[in-house]
């Protein structure tokens, strides 16, 4: 069964680090464009950053950009988020998600992990 299993969130300060983690299961992750994405308590799901299955192509959301970067190593099917300069607005589950295409939009992603709580201590 594939799956997608997130790691890596915790409780930071604000204007610390954390870098967030996605394991994807099955031999074909290479061929994955794969996404983050938050929600916050009352809030929508937001598109965090999304990078290509080959990883020469990336987005990121207008509130993150500068300040995360999304990296993937597919030998080890894992797609990695690094988050610096954490603001207290940052506090959401982040979730991973899967999608055939390079996408900002929940509705273009299939699958989707369990979340980690990210938490920024203003």
């Amino acid at each position: 069964q594939v799956q997608l299993v997130e790691s890596g969130g915790g409780l930071v300060q604000a204007g610390g680090s954390l870098r967030l983690s996605c394991a994807r299961s099955g031999r074909t992750f290479s061929t994955y464009t794969m996404g983050w994405f938050r929600q916050a308590p009352g809030k929508e799901r937001e598109f965090v950053a999304g990078i290509s299955w080959s990883g020469s192509r990336t987005l990121y959301g207008d509130s993150v950009k500068g300040r995360f970067t999304i990296s993937r190593d597919n030998a080890k099917n894992t797609v990695y988020l690094q988050m610096n300069s954490l603001k207290h607005e940052d506090t959401a589950v982040y979730y991973c998600a899967s999608s055939s295409i390079l996408a900002t939009a929940t509705r273009s992603y299939d699958m989707w992990g369990q979340g980690t709580q990210v938490t920024v201590s203003s």
